[in-house]
Protein backbone atom coordinates (compact mmCIF):
# COMPACT_ATOMS: atom_id res chain seq x y z
CA UNK A 1 0.00 0.00 0.00
CA UNK A 2 1.54 3.30 -0.78
CA UNK A 3 0.79 6.63 1.23
CA UNK A 4 0.68 10.01 0.01
CA UNK A 5 3.44 11.94 0.09
CA UNK A 6 3.81 14.37 3.65
CA UNK A 7 3.75 18.27 2.97
CA UNK A 8 4.95 20.15 5.71
CA UNK A 9 3.30 24.07 5.84
CA UNK A 10 5.62 26.46 8.43
CA UNK A 11 3.55 29.85 8.54
CA UNK A 12 2.82 32.02 11.45
CA UNK A 13 -0.30 33.75 9.84
CA UNK A 14 -2.88 30.90 10.69
CA UNK A 15 -5.21 32.08 7.53
CA UNK A 16 -2.18 31.87 4.83
CA UNK A 17 -1.45 28.21 6.61
CA UNK A 18 -5.01 27.40 6.74
CA UNK A 19 -5.50 28.51 3.16
CA UNK A 20 -2.42 26.30 2.10
CA UNK A 21 -3.42 23.21 3.96
CA UNK A 22 -6.35 23.08 2.22
CA UNK A 23 -4.97 23.34 -1.38
CA UNK A 24 -2.05 20.35 -0.30
CA UNK A 25 -5.16 18.19 0.77
CA UNK A 26 -7.13 19.17 -2.33
CA UNK A 27 -4.39 17.29 -4.19
CA UNK A 28 -4.40 14.12 -2.17
CA UNK A 29 -0.71 14.97 -0.07
CA UNK A 30 -0.72 14.90 3.62
CA UNK A 31 -0.39 17.87 5.16
CA UNK A 32 1.13 18.95 8.67
CA UNK A 33 0.21 22.61 9.72
CA UNK A 34 3.06 24.46 11.82
CA UNK A 35 2.38 28.14 13.00
CA UNK A 36 6.55 28.65 13.73
CA UNK A 37 10.13 27.16 12.83
CA UNK A 38 10.85 25.93 16.39
CA UNK A 39 7.48 23.69 15.97
CA UNK A 40 7.97 21.98 13.28
CA UNK A 41 11.43 21.26 14.19
CA UNK A 42 10.06 19.36 17.14
CA UNK A 43 7.64 17.48 15.33
CA UNK A 44 7.65 14.04 14.81
CA UNK A 45 6.19 14.60 11.48
CA UNK A 46 9.99 16.17 10.77
CA UNK A 47 11.48 12.46 9.68
CA UNK A 48 8.14 11.43 7.23
CA UNK A 49 8.05 15.17 5.71
CA UNK A 50 8.57 15.03 1.60
CA UNK A 51 8.28 19.02 0.91
CA UNK A 52 8.28 21.99 2.96
CA UNK A 53 6.38 25.03 2.32
CA UNK A 54 7.52 27.89 5.10
CA UNK A 55 6.74 31.58 4.89
CA UNK A 56 9.85 33.51 4.95
CA UNK A 57 9.38 35.89 7.48
CA UNK A 58 8.35 35.06 10.79
CA UNK A 59 8.98 35.42 14.69
CA UNK A 60 11.88 33.51 15.82
CA UNK A 61 13.64 31.19 13.26
CA UNK A 62 12.71 32.58 9.79
CA UNK A 63 12.03 30.19 6.31
CA UNK A 64 15.67 30.95 5.42
CA UNK A 65 16.67 29.95 8.42
CA UNK A 66 14.56 26.68 8.87
CA UNK A 67 16.06 25.66 5.55
CA UNK A 68 19.57 25.94 6.20
CA UNK A 69 19.09 24.26 10.00
CA UNK A 70 17.85 21.46 7.69
CA UNK A 71 20.37 21.40 5.37
CA UNK A 72 22.96 21.00 8.42
CA UNK A 73 21.64 18.44 9.84
CA UNK A 74 21.63 16.46 6.86
CA UNK A 75 17.67 16.63 6.31
CA UNK A 76 17.93 17.67 2.41
CA UNK A 77 14.05 17.90 1.06
CA UNK A 78 12.29 20.08 -1.64
CA UNK A 79 11.97 23.93 0.05
CA UNK A 80 8.98 26.24 -1.23
CA UNK A 81 9.87 29.18 0.51
CA UNK A 82 6.93 32.42 0.17
CA UNK A 83 7.07 35.81 1.33
CA UNK A 84 5.03 38.99 1.27
CA UNK A 85 8.19 41.06 1.42
CA UNK A 86 10.34 40.06 -1.87
CA UNK A 87 13.68 41.00 -1.46
CA UNK A 88 16.40 39.92 -3.63
CA UNK A 89 18.98 39.33 -1.25
CA UNK A 90 16.75 37.10 0.68
CA UNK A 91 15.44 35.28 -2.38
CA UNK A 92 19.52 35.02 -3.98
CA UNK A 93 19.99 33.40 -0.58
CA UNK A 94 17.47 30.87 -0.39
CA UNK A 95 17.75 29.85 -3.89
CA UNK A 96 21.94 29.54 -3.59
CA UNK A 97 20.82 26.94 -0.45
CA UNK A 98 18.66 24.86 -2.70
CA UNK A 99 15.02 26.01 -2.43
CA UNK A 100 12.75 24.90 -5.23
CA UNK A 101 11.21 28.42 -5.55
CA UNK A 102 10.70 31.54 -3.88
CA UNK A 103 7.20 32.29 -4.37
CA UNK A 104 5.11 36.31 -3.32
CA UNK A 105 1.98 36.08 -1.41
CA UNK A 106 -0.67 35.98 -1.66
CA UNK A 107 0.31 32.78 -3.43
CA UNK A 108 -0.65 32.04 -7.09
CA UNK A 109 -2.32 28.03 -6.82
CA UNK A 110 -1.52 27.07 -9.91
CA UNK A 111 2.19 28.37 -9.64
CA UNK A 112 1.78 26.24 -6.18
CA UNK A 113 0.65 23.86 -7.49
CA UNK A 114 3.42 22.98 -10.67
CA UNK A 115 6.07 23.35 -7.94
CA UNK A 116 4.44 20.69 -5.16
CA UNK A 117 4.26 18.42 -8.64
CA UNK A 118 8.17 19.35 -9.25
CA UNK A 119 8.84 18.36 -6.25
CA UNK A 120 6.74 15.27 -5.24
CA UNK A 121 5.72 12.45 -7.62
CA UNK A 122 2.02 12.77 -8.15
CA UNK A 123 1.67 8.99 -7.63
CA UNK A 124 3.47 8.93 -4.55
CA UNK A 125 6.68 6.78 -5.70
CA UNK A 126 8.85 9.15 -4.79
CA UNK A 127 10.22 9.09 -1.39
CA UNK A 128 12.33 11.63 0.80
CA UNK A 129 15.52 10.40 1.49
Amino acid sequence: MRHAPVVSIVDDDASVRAATDRLVRSLGYVSCAFASAEEFLQSPQLADTCCLIADVQMPGMSGVELQERLIADGRRMPTILVTAFPEQHTRTRALAAGALCFLTKPIDAPTLIKYLGAALDPQGEKRCS
